[in-house]
């Protein structure tokens, strides 16, 4: 066998290989051999000597009988020295350039933290007319569109909950509108931080599906109305679907 052919087939393993790994996804604990082979298009021999090499570097740990398999250790290293090396503004920086040509409102990426919902980018608009927050701006992550979008997605969303707007009957209408916006993909907000202003947000995930933060677009109630509402709602979609994919969300 020459050289080149087995370089061929050592690419062909690697990439059999990272087929195994990308065949788990977020609700997959543990997998047997017969679930991997449904999805990844692999001989059973192949697959278990895969197997074998991934456990042998940490990638995959086994257990029981029947044999199940589940993510290993080297898997979160890496995923920790990725996260660790992860500046969210700078990956976002396209998408909320082509949100900010499209729309001509502000926009801005917000991130979850604790129970805050922190502005780390924004590009205000350039119409006389407008609003904006500010990098750095933080605001309860149960006020606002671009928060609640988040709260949507996190558990026991009643605990971000500020004690004054904590009341039974407020924390059922908050459930109900969680409930929309999960449907919905989006939610928007009118007259409620700011008299006046209108606010479109989505959420942003990680590739783990956990929620980690929000694109919204901001604008004037003279110049957002219902139809521009619908258009910046798919707008902010489409580019928050390229973010999350960027951040590691699978297709």
């Amino acid at each position: 066998m020459s050289e080149e052919e087995k370089s061929g087939d050592g690419v062909r393993a690697v990439e059999r290989a990272l087929d195994i790994l990308m065949a788990f996804t977020p609700g997959d604990r543990e997998l047997t051999a017969g679930e991997l082979l449904k999805r990844v298009d692999l001989s059973r021999p192949t697959l278990y000597r895969l197997l074998r090499t991934l456990e042998n570097k940490g990638f995959i740990v086994s257990s029981g009988d029947p044999q199940r398999f589940a993510l290993g250790a080297s898997v979160a290293q890496l995923a920790h020295v990725w996260g660790a090396g992860l500046d969210i503004a700078a990956v976002a920086a396209p998408m909320l350039r082509r949100l900010w040509e499209e729309t001509g409102e502000t926009v801005a990426l917000l991130v979850h933290e604790g129970n805050d919902r922190l502005c780390v980018a924004e590009l205000p608009s350039a119409q006389p007319l407008s609003f904006k927050r500010g990098v750095g701006h933080r605001e309860n992550v149960a006020r606002g569109a671009s928060g609640r979008v988040i709260l949507a997605h996190l558990p026991a969303p009643e605990a971000y909950v500020e004690k004054e707007d904590a009341t039974p009957a407020k924390l059922q209408a908050l459930r109900k509108r969680l409930e929309k916006v999960r449907v919905d993909g989006f939610e928007v907000s009118r007259d409620e931080l700011i008299k006046g202003a209108v606010a479109v947000a989505v959420p942003v995930f990680l590739g783990d599906g956990q929620v980690i933060g929000s694109l919204a677009v901001f604008g004037p109630g003279v110049r957002v109305d219902e139809a521009r509402v619908a258009t910046f709602a798919q707008l902010l979609k489409a580019e928050s679907t390229r973010l999350s994919q960027a951040l590691g969300q699978r297709q």
